[in-house]
């Protein structure tokens, strides 16, 4: 029963710095673009293939 009094605090303390982490990811724009890294990765300009054997 004593380990209640021990996990009970971690847990909030834990829980705390999650809530913390993801409120600094809002305020430091970490969730504006979304789809960008979808998009870009298919519009590279620069794709060759891997075994390029004509070169």
């Amino acid at each position: 029963m004593m380990d209640f009094f021990y996990l009970i605090p971690i847990a909030l303390v834990l829980g705390l710095v999650g809530l913390c982490a993801f409120m600094w990811s809002l305020n430091n724009s970490q969730y504006e673009d979304l789809d960008g890294a979808a998009v870009r990765i298919l519009s590279e300009g620069d794709d060759r293939p891997i075994n390029d054997r004509h070169a």
